[in-house]
């Protein structure tokens, strides 16, 4: 086809892109709600020639603290223009047309995932500690507290692109362990997943199982034995 695509980052150089942008316009611009604000606030690109907005994660997005950066996009761009929500489930305050369509088949196999009940959201740390001092999991296991935490990589979608390079270590074994937010945790792909879930969060988790189809159980005592 010989579209061109760029990516708008939170943490790269603003003179070099806008050298980018200006030099050779893309045919796509993918990036963050901040960045792709501060783009259009910056004029580097026009949004007369942008001719579809596609949120991907719409309901995260929306639930994150990008609301007012995704309105402020929607005010300079065309009333004409087309716009595509992707998302499994949408927030209460908005409200979709839906338009039917087969749905195709997803499938998590060959990923063991379980679910521990956590009483309060600020005990799940102390928890993960005690899981993985009873886990032996290859590349995985600190022998102590202090070890865990030692290695272990936070991500979130409030951390600056220094931080997110956290990503990297994570996949080059220079960490053991990766924390991160539901946000984050929808694009990795993993051979095992523990959701550490509090009563607020047994929704989201009914939310997963009835879209991919699946079961997600208690974690069992013999957990070690099925990883």
């Amino acid at each position: 086809m010989g579209a061109t695509c760029h990516a708008c980052l939170g943490g790269t150089d603003v003179r070099n892109e806008m050298q980018k942008l200006q030099a050779d316009a893309p045919h796509i611009a993918v990036g963050t709600p901040r960045r792709v604000c501060d783009i259009l606030n910056r004029r580097y690109l026009s949004p007369k020639w942008i001719q579809m907005f596609v949120l991907h994660k719409a309901n995260e997005m929306l639930s994150c603290g990008f609301k007012d950066q995704i309105y402020e996009i929607f005010q300079k761009l065309n009333i004409s223009i087309q716009v595509v929500l992707l998302s499994a489930t949408m927030p209460t305050d908005v409200d979709p047309i839906p338009i039917p369509v087969k749905k195709e088949k997803l499938t998590l196999e060959g990923i063991k995932q379980f679910y521990v009940n956590v009483e309060r959201e600020e005990w799940k740390l102390d928890t993960l500690c005690d899981l993985y001092k009873t886990l032996t999991i290859t590349k995985c296991m600190p022998e102590t507290s202090q070890f865990l935490l030692w290695f272990i990589n936070l991500q979130h979608g409030d951390m600056d692109q220094k931080e997110r390079d956290v990503m990297r270590e994570f996949r080059s074994g220079s960490s053991h362990v990766l924390t991160t937010t539901d946000l984050l945790a929808l694009g990795i792909d993993v051979c095992v997943a523990i959701n550490f879930v509090t009563e607020e969060d047994k929704r989201i988790l009914c939310d997963t199982e009835t879209f991919y189809n699946t079961t997600v159980e208690e974690m069992p005592m013999n957990v070690a034995d099925l990883i």
